[in-house]
């Protein structure tokens, strides 16, 4: 059964349709990286995914369920993490507002919620940090609290929007080789404009730009595979450019680096 199965999905916003005939499929323990240009969607369709937004076109199932019964196998860390860096609030109490159920406001946490924080902080390689104030921490660090915060959940799909927006490229590498630990346990799917750093990591990608053009990647030596939703537009994106770069910046290079060759 696949984590996510997207059949002739189409949403619109009122009469603008910002998808249209979307159909993918994400497998167990894939890492799928969704590119395309801003307004192309694809934040649209993580919301879809998480079921903030109904549609009347079209089928969607998470976890073998529709989107809203799957929340609770769902973690996500959004764009916009909501974190005021002046409020004196520590790491674990930031961590611990992933917790969706058994809290109690005026009682605080019960210590399996605290042990199950600190236990995602360290998975994340900020354990150390729990007692430190969340404004003191760096781009990188606050993005790995955010990413612990989902773990709270023991998510089977963990989903990130543009998890590295913010960041060097040193944090860049360092989330993503985060998450790629994660994908051994987790399905990841990850929006992202990190085009050449996010294909080093998933094994599968997608551009979205009303439509939606699948790529299988995961064997970064073999022949470079698109798979589109259906016939009816004409296709070249960015990922196909970066590969056909890649390749011709890797022809002189002493040891060979991705060299993908592209097959429509």
């Amino acid at each position: 059964m696949p984590v996510v199965e997207i059949k002739n999905l189409s949403f619109a916003y009122e009469k603008q349709e910002v998808l249209e005939d979307i159909t993918l499929k994400v497998e167990a323990k894939d890492f799928l990286a969704i590119i395309g240009p801003n307004g192309g969607g694809k934040s649209t369709l993580l919301k879809l995914l998480l079921g903030i937004y109904s549609y009347k076109k079209g089928e969607i199932t998470v976890l073998g369920k529709s989107p809203l019964k799957s929340l609770g196998r769902i973690g996500y860390v959004p764009q916009d993490t909501n974190v005021n860096t002046d409020f004196p609030i520590k790491v674990i109490e930031v961590v611990m507002m992933g917790h969706t159920q058994g809290k109690r406001p005026l009682f605080g946490y019960a210590k399996s919620e605290i042990l199950c924080a600190m236990g995602a902080l360290t998975q994340v390689g900020m354990g150390d940090f729990a007692q430190h104030k969340i404004g003191a921490l760096s781009g990188g660090q606050r993005q790995r609290v955010m990413i612990a915060r989902a773990l709270c959940t023991s998510p089977q799909l963990l989903i990130l929007d543009e998890p590295t927006s913010s960041i060097d490229i040193t944090g860049q590498r360092e989330i993503y080789e985060l998450l790629k630990a994660l994908n051994t346990q987790m399905t990841i799917i990850v929006v992202s404009h990190d085009i050449s750093v996010i294909l080093e990591y998933a094994n599968k990608a997608a551009h979205v730009n009303k439509n939606l053009s699948y790529h299988d990647i995961s064997d970064k030596n073999s022949t470079f595979h698109t798979h589109h939703t259906h016939g009816k537009y004409e296709h070249f994106c960015e990922i196909e450019l970066l590969q056909m770069l890649g390749k011709q910046n890797c022809e002189s290079c002493e040891e060979p680096q991705n060299r993908w060759s592209i097959k429509p």
